[in-house]
């Protein structure tokens, strides 16, 4: 066996025992860089790689550390480090709503509200559903919808609060999946998955009852239902489900007198609005009504055409105290109250039977005021942007809200008709537009089952455009985002229709108005806007019996 010597070299450097209590640091590196001060240069990172210039080297400060490591007295903490914790996080959840006792929407309503008052703060809502009984089919018809919170409560926290607000509502469970009046269960809870004995997220029935899929899949239809399975969404959850025997309609309310909109339900029929301009200076009826307390309280005039159109069919009345045709001016805010304000009281005293008051207004206070004096609609041409308190009004009234589609104001509408092609043409930016005010309104507080939309027809919209709205009618009903809310189409007397039929005057254009009526109709509008009430009421009448199955 060979052996060999065992060579053994000196280090290359002694070893340092004590560290120099001089050190420098870069201003500018991520982390200080530390290098010696005695007999060794700065180390290279204080030069720039792209540039060797000596005007690349960065600066150094030159800081004096302890030789000893031990504390010699009390550490001052930042600030952010020796205040308290931060409060729990906000969380999001997402809660199922159903009742089917009494009035169904209402006691949703209510108990959304207590949500809010209690801290879980409701983001959004879906559209509110009408179902069929699950489980127990001996029983009336459910209403259920869900709406996404915000909330620092824990899961089983949570449930106890949503327990405690059913408990408040006068909620008495007698029979298990039975009739209630209110039902409030936790659907989802940010990712989060739980096995508990009183709660288990998702909830396990998620997958098997459309009346649960729908609603969620309007608020977050991308949000996988397991995140282990991300592949697998909400909405292709709601398109794997057979087809319901009776399809499920959405319910816009109204008022508590009059039945909601069901903007799905094949054969729903649709409501004729009559117009009741105050103004003396609209397009095609102004001064033709009289102000109530101003020679129209002591006439049977207003009365006895309000009588007429109801006779005639209609269940609607929209009154208008500023004209919103182009160029129109703007009157004062006292003024549109004395012009509205009468003729809301008139009606809802005068006529007993369920009439539809809706005001066409887009102040804040004219609204509030007109809710007060009885009218059950708010319809604002300019879908809320005109006033920044409009839509928060709206929202804590509760009432219905008609947002229309316009670009500008009335007086500057007709220069922005301008649809290019490259940003998605006249459909698609109406459809993104309105878009953008049903999330305004959501974001306000709006419930999305209180909004009524309507396409804005000669707002923004000059000649053939209106015409290509109307044609089109259906593909904005179904464009993502918008499905299931309700239409109001305005088109009675415009001048595109005398731009096509070649009559000038407003009041004889009934013949053009009421083929534009009809193409509503078969688009899909549950409410058309109209001056001749007893015609047109014919027409829809003749439509919803070809069109509404």
């Amino acid at each position: 066996m060979k052996r060999f010597p065992l060579a053994i070299r000196p280090p290359l450097c002694p070893p340092r025992t004590v560290v120099p209590p001089a050190r420098h640091a870069c201003q500018f590196a991520r982390t200080p860089r530390l290098t010696r001060s005695e007999s060794r240069p700065y180390s290279r990172t204080a030069h720039r790689p792209a540039d060797k210039s000596p005007s690349a080297s960065l600066p150094f400060r030159k800081y004096s550390l302890p030789r000893s490591p031990r504390r010699t007295g009390p550490v001052d903490l930042p600030a952010t480090m020796s205040a308290p914790p931060d409060p729990a996080r906000p969380r999001t959840a997402y809660i199922a709503l159903g009742s089917n006792m009494g009035d169904r929407i209402a006691w949703i309503e209510r108990a959304c509200n207590e949500m809010d008052a209690r801290g879980i703060r409701v983001k959004r809502t879906s559209s509110l559903w009408e179902t069929e009984p699950m489980y127990v089919l001996d029983q009336d018809r459910f209403v259920n919808g869900a709406c996404e919170v915000e909330t620092t409560l824990e899961p089983l926290e949570l449930l106890d609060a949503l327990q405690d607000i059913e408990r408040s509502l006068g909620r008495k469970k007698v029979i298990d999946k039975g009739p209630r009046n209110i039902d409030l269960d936790i659907l989802l809870y940010e990712d989060l998955k739980l096995d508990h004995e009183r709660l288990k997220i998702p909830h396990v029935g998620i997958p098997e009852r459309e009346f649960v899929l729908r609603p969620l899949a309007e608020l977050i239809p991308e949000k996988p239902l397991d995140p282990a399975r991300p592949w697998r969404t909400i909405a292709d959850y709601r398109d794997a489900l057979p087809p319901s025997k009776t399809p499920l309609t959405t319910l816009t309310p109204l008022t508590s007198h009059h039945p909601p909109i069901r903007a799905l339900d094949p054969a729903r029929k649709t409501h004729v609005m009559a117009i009741l301009n105050m103004t003396p200076d609209s397009f095609s009826d102004g001064g033709q009504n009289p102000i109530p307390g101003q020679g129209g309280a002591e006439s049977p005039a207003v009365l006895q055409t309000i009588r007429a159109w109801l006779d005639a069919g209609a269940t609607m009345i929209d009154i208008g105290g500023q004209s919103t045709r182009p160029g129109a001016p703007e009157v004062s805010l006292q003024e549109e109250l004395d012009r509205v304000l009468p003729a809301v009281r008139l009606i809802r005293q005068t006529y007993q039977e369920p009439v539809l008051i809706s005001v066409d207004t887009y102040r804040a206070a004219v609204a509030e005021a007109a809710v007060a004096a009885g009218a059950d609609i708010i319809n604002d041409v300019s879908g809320g942007s005109m006033d920044p308190d409009m839509l928060p009004t709206v929202a804590r009234l509760g009432t219905t809200v008609c947002l229309m589609h316009m670009r500008g104001t009335p007086s500057t509408m007709g220069q922005l008709a301008s649809y290019p092609d490259q940003e998605g043409g006249l459909i698609a930016s109406i459809a993104r537009e309105l878009l953008e005010r049903v999330r305004a309104a959501e974001a306000a507080g709006i419930r999305r089952w209180r909004i009524v939309l309507d396409p804005g027809l000669g707002f923004a919209k000059v000649g053939r455009q209106n015409v290509d709205v109307l044609r089109r009618l259906d593909e904005l009903r179904t464009w993502p985002g918008l499905q299931g809310l309700p239409w109001l189409v305005g088109s009675s007397r415009k001048s595109f229709i005398g731009q096509v039929t070649g009559v000038p005057t407003p009041r004889e254009r009934v013949w053009g108005t009421a083929a534009t009526v009809a193409a509503a109709v078969q688009g899909g509008a549950d409410v058309v806007r109209v001056h001749d009430v007893k015609e047109m009421a014919q027409v829809v009448a003749m439509a919803d019996a070809i069109w509404r199955l």
